[in-house]
């Protein structure tokens, strides 16, 4: 069999989707969890929990100053207590499409629009049990433009050659998942586009 042939067969999924027999929601403090009734295909039933996304997703951004360089930004990272180096991110707001977030979070957080923004696909942090998505957009044609942003401080901007990702990825202060994953689906859709 031809690898191209494998790659489309990997892809595609053989089982039926488990049948949903009910759903229950419920709080746990400020998250909304959804209990689901599952009946698998061979017969077996389990209930599984599931964390439900409040609001309307979220955008993970890799802005280009230059087709071999991106812009990093190093804020304080709450649950890690220390100061952290990521892509800018963030929420998008009621009535945003991702493109539009992914502006907004760029001025607010790194002090630059772009001209050109390209959604390449969502990511998902834990899609065995949350509902959450965020958007990959990579942001080209900078110029400067800052708005206010909810951050406390103001955030450091931090340029990072593409083809140094290697020490990037092995730095304690760059240990973000989305970040991580979405500088290099980015850098190998940058080179497909050359």
């Amino acid at each position: 069999m031809d690898r191209c042939r494998a790659r489309q067969q990997a892809g595609r999924v053989s089982r039926k989707l488990p049948l949903i027999h009910g759903v229950t929601e419920h709080q746990v403090g400020p998250l909304r969890m959804e209990k689901l009734d599952l009946e698998f295909s061979n017969g077996e039933r389990r209930v599984f929990d599931r964390q439900v996304s409040g609001g309307h997703g979220a955008v993970v951004v890799v802005p280009l100053v230059d087709k071999d360089t991106v812009l990093l930004v190093r804020e304080y990272a709450a649950g890690m207590h220390r100061y952290e180096l990521g892509l800018v991110k963030g929420r998008i707001d009621a009535g945003e499409t991702p493109l539009q977030a992914a502006d907004r979070e760029l001025k607010e957080e790194a002090g630059y629009g772009a001209r050109q923004l390209d959604v390449l696909r969502a990511l998902t942090l834990a899609p065995t049990y949350m509902s959450h998505q965020s958007w990959l957009v990579v942001a080209r044609d900078l110029y400067p433009e800052r708005l206010p942003g909810d951050e406390p401080e103001e955030l450091e901007v931090v340029p990072w050659k593409l083809d140094a990702l290697d020490q990037l990825m092995l730095r304690e202060d760059f240990s973000e998942g989305r970040s991580l994953a979405a500088l290099f689906i980015a850098r190998e859709w940058l080179a497909a586009q050359a």
